[in-house]
């Protein structure tokens, strides 16, 4: 079993994927986005949000470890599916 600083170390090498999403300002968007990666085991390391002006709609920021390629894409596309999500971004 390696020893926790081996787990950082190698977490810390791993792609940082970035998503970035604009949805209705609705009180279900952020925990159904957040479920998308708690069922993966995996927590964002950054997620920042906002109430954007004037037209009061939610922008997210998220950034995550861990996640490989077409995984990535599959957690955005699973994104756009979620009532209220407009854009989904995904780097």
């Amino acid at each position: 079993m390696p020893s926790p600083e081996a787990a950082v170390a190698e977490t810390d090498s791993a792609p940082v994927c970035r998503f970035s999403l604009h949805a209705r300002a609705e009180p279900g968007v952020m925990p159904r986005v957040l479920e998308l990666f708690a069922k993966r085991g995996l927590v964002p390391e950054r997620w920042h949000s906002d109430i954007v002006q004037p037209d009061m709609r939610l922008a997210i920021n998220i950034e995550v470890r861990g996640l490989e390629r077409d995984t990535a894409t599959y957690v955005a596309e699973c994104m756009r599916q979620i009532a209220g999500v407009d854009l989904v971004l995904a780097a």
